[in-house]
């Protein structure tokens, strides 16, 4: 994981949100609040069904603390489109992990490298990474996403 305080490589993404792609850019992103960016296995398995599931469920809590959220992913890319609308919900953009940003955010699985591991960062608006966090439970990253953005907010009122 890449360390606390360190600046977040800044990347531009083809994202699905909705089943419509888009150009994501993270710097355009950060100029309107922080960034969680949660890297996921693959599309359409148990626990990043959840997550997504979790993800979009919360959606209103981040938005309420300013922050937006995009999930990405090195497996089962040909099916974002459809993981976009059925587990985000619509909520949320989720795009193909490129094997440099794999690498820029450290997010490679150990076990499977042709993979991205379950690890999020919140990026605070000035580039810096306010959480990272590595674990397999996916409802963690939820909470533990949220709480870093809430307390980010709350250092940093509106």
């Amino acid at each position: 994981m890449l360390a606390l305080g360190a600046a977040a490589p800044i990347f531009s993404v083809q994202a699905t949100l909705g089943g419509q792609v888009y150009p994501f850019d993270l710097k355009t992103a950060l100029k309107k609040g922080p960034v969680v960016l949660y890297f996921f296995p693959a599309a359409f398995t148990s626990g990043c069904t959840v997550e997504a599931h979790e993800f979009a469920a919360a959606i209103d809590d981040f938005k309420a603390a300013g922050a937006s959220v995009i999930g990405m992913t090195a497996g089962n890319v040909s099916r974002l489109a459809e993981f976009s609308v059925s587990e985000c919900r619509s909520k949320f953009p989720v795009a193909a992990a490129t094997p440099a940003l794999i690498a820029a955010y450290d997010s490679r699985m150990a076990v499977m490298p042709n993979l991205t591991n379950r690890t999020s960062y919140v990026i605070a608006p000035d580039g810096k990474i306010l959480l990272a966090f590595t674990g397999n439970n996916p409802v963690e990253h939820v909470q533990n996403t949220l709480a870093a953005v809430r307390a980010w907010r709350a250092a940093h009122p509106a």
